[in-house]
This record gives structure tokens, sequence and C-alpha cells, in this order.
């Protein structure tokens, strides 16, 4: 809805503008146009998340995960820190999001048993999960849509993204222990029920193997053999239909799988494409050179750090209204691409501007589906939550401003 009314605005805009008005303007053609512009990332997210569910369907992620948890059963400290850490590294590799709601049942209940709040199970599932999402250095949905669209080697600059996981995973463990700590009683009950502890089969531990065996050759391929969006796609492919025939589906059931795989995800798909229709718009219609324009005229007498800094600010407040990373990186980036070009900023810190900008604000706007659901699974009022919360997001703003400014300095700039 939000992007058909950009299109109409954009379109209506452009009648007003001499350059478009000797031509005969189509809009639907430069639709038409944007699909087949982006069609290999149309065809790639619709690939992935259709593999993805594959995987998902045979319950070996949320298996192996509530395995993990159990394992290191009531060591504290051990459990808030591991389980952060792997849910932050699965929100940096693959993207974890809605994934999360089901586990926030699962170990809400299990902090709660030794003697913690249920804010403690968010930030150790949802938050970690959000903040991993934020610095993303592997996650095709978030990085690797937003660098291809700005034109940048597909998981380039992986080191300094790296470093920014590290050090954002580490403040929110170390919050975590804090508030923990600050908020334990004196009692310790038993860990989990029995009947919350699913039990990994040797299948699915196969599949988890496939899985680590799938982000090992991602990082191989792309870092040292040039994959790009066709390869990183069939490798994606290969993993969902090995996933499906090691948990015992058929061929019927492995189509019918990423069929409603690349259903779900389907919605994703047809904004890359409406926003590439519209980015076609601007353009032709001289309406791109007059906002690019606007913007570097604007800013014209502030530094690269300003520059920076409002491209950050720009994708926080876009992203208070349309959740949606794909969406964003559709819209946003080929605009400000150009713009970071303009005024010197290098398209990497644009990208990561674009990453920062559109993970902290999830963990309190109230559009997200995802929060409000995880919300509803931990017993938490929305209210409560944003008392909590706000102060931390701001705080995470603030850092991911240093990050970003830090990629000012000449030896850090291009990654």
């Amino acid at each position: 809805m939000i992007i058909s009314a950009a299109i109409a605005i954009c379109a209506a805009a452009s009648w007003f503008i001499p350059r478009a008005e000797a031509q005969t303007w189509q809009v639907f053609s430069c639709l038409f146009h944007g699909f087949a512009k982006q069609a290999e990332i149309i065809i790639f997210i619709l690939t992935v998340g259709a593999s993805f569910w594959v995987l998902n369907s045979t319950g070996a992620v949320s298996a192996g995960i509530s395995r993990f948890i159990r394992m290191v059963g009531k060591r504290d400290k051990l459990v808030i820190v591991a389980i952060s850490v792997l849910f932050s590294l699965a929100g940096a590799v693959f993207g974890m999001s809605e994934e999360t709601i089901p586990f926030v049942g699962i170990v809400v209940p299990l902090m709660i048993s030794m003697g913690y709040d249920a804010f403690v199970g968010m930030l150790t599932v949802y938050v970690a999960a959000n903040i991993g999402f934020s610095a993303a250095f592997l996650n095709p949905f978030t990085v690797g849509i937003a660098q291809q669209m700005a034109e940048i080697p597909l998981f380039s600059g992986m080191g300094y993204r790296l470093l920014c996981w590290f050090i954002l995973t580490g403040i929110l463990v170390a919050f975590t222990l804090v508030y923990a700590s600050r908020h334990k009683k004196q009692t310790l009950e038993q860990a989990m029920p029995e009947d919350m502890q699913p039990s990994l089969s040797t299948r699915q531990k196969c599949i988890l193997g496939v899985l680590l065996l799938t982000m090992l050759f991602l990082v191989l391929g792309v870092t040292l053999w040039g994959w790009y969006m066709p390869e990183i796609a069939a490798l994606f492919l290969a993993m969902g239909i090995c996933c499906g025939i090691i948990g015992g589906f058929d061929a019927n059931r492995i189509v019918d799988e990423m069929l409603s795989g690349a259903k779900d995800i389907l919605s994703a798909a047809l904004v890359v494409g409406l926003a590439s229709g519209m980015v076609i718009i601007l353009t032709d219609s001289g309406l791109m050179d007059m906002m690019l324009s606007g913007i570097g005229d604007a800013l014209a007498e502030g530094s690269k750090a300003a520059s920076l800094g409002a491209m950050y600010g720009i994708q926080a407040v876009i992203n208070l209204f349309m959740p949606s990373a794909t969406a964003k990186a559709a819209i946003t980036i080929p605009v400000m691409a150009p713009f970071a070009d303009a005024v010197g900023v290098s398209r990497q810190a644009m990208v990561l501007a674009f990453q920062f900008g559109d993970g902290f604000t999830n963990m309190i706007t109230p559009t997200s589906g995802v929060l409000l659901a995880a919300l509803g699974m931990a017993h938490i009022k929305y209210e409560e939550w944003i008392a909590k919360a706000w102060k931390g997001v701001l705080v995470l703003m603030l850092i991911g401003l240093v990050l970003l400014l830090a990629t000012l300095i000449p030896g850090i700039k291009d990654f």
C-alpha cells in the first residue's frame, strides 16, 4: 500500500516536470522495466525464501536451539551469554527475525524459572537477534540486497561489519548480565519443563550439518571464489533440497514447501520490482535529479559526517513506518547511493547506515508485527516494553553513529 501510494505520487508529480511533459508517460511500462531490471534480485529473494522455508519445516533449527538451551542447564551466566550470542549470530548470518517468536515462548519461561524476569528472556532472544540483524555481515535479506542495489561487491566489507557485530553483541551481553543480576530472585527453579524440550533426531542433526556447511561454502565462495547472486542462490537451493531429502520429504512435499516459502516472501520480492519501477519514474522524469539536488543543497555546507548522520537518521525514521528491510532497501538505496557519491561518503558506509537505521528501531516500532508477537509470547505489554527499551535503543543509535563516523577514517573508509 505504501509503495503503491509512493508510485502514484511520483507519477503525478512527474506531470509537472517540464522534461517529462514532452514524453508520453507510461507508468505501467516503467513498472515492467523495473521488474526486468531487478529480476536477478527478485529470483534470489524467492529462491532463498523457499529454501529456508524447507529448512524450517524440518524442525531442525528449532530443535537444535532448544537442545543447546538444555545443554547449558542452570548455569545462569553461561546461559545468558550463550543464548544471546547464538541468537545474535543467527540474526547476523541469515536474518533471524520472525523465527524468534516461538523461542521467546521457550526462553522466557526458562529465565523466569532461573529467578529472572521476562525482560531478560526478551533481551537474550528478540533483542539479541535484532542486534545481529542490525550489524549483519552475511544476511542475504539486508546486506546482500542493499549491496546489490548499491552496486558494490556482494558481502564485501565483512571485516568491519564483523567488528561492529562483536562490539554491539558484547555491549548487549554486558548490559543483559548487569540487568539480570539486579533483577535476580533468591530461588532457582528447574530450568525447563520436559514437554518444552523437543528432541533432536539424527535426521535433524544431519540437517544442521548441511546448514553449517552451507554457511561455510557461502563465506568461502564470496571471499575466495568471487561468487555472486546466481551462485549463492544455487547454494541455498541445493541446501533446501538436501534438507528436504534428509528430513524425509518426498519430491512433492519439497516442492510444496518451497512454493509456501516463495509465497511467504513474494510480497518482499514484488516490492523490489515496484520500487525499481518507481526509481525509473523518478529518473526518467527528472524528479530524481531535483531530489538529489535539493538534498545536496541542504547539506552542501555540512561535513561528510553530517551527511552520513543524516542518511542514518532518515533510515531510522523510515523504519518506524516501514519495518520491512527488503522494502526499504529497494526504495532508499537507489536514492542514497548517488547522494553518497556526491557528498564523498563511501557506498559501504551508506549501506551500513541503512543496516543500523533499519535494525535498531525495530525494537520499539509499533508497526513491527514481530515485536508485538514476541511481546505477546513474553506476556509483556507494549507500554511496559517501551518504558524500559527506549533508553537502550537510544544508546544503540548513538553507538551506531560512532561506528558509522569511524568509517570516515582514511584507513577504514573503504572497509
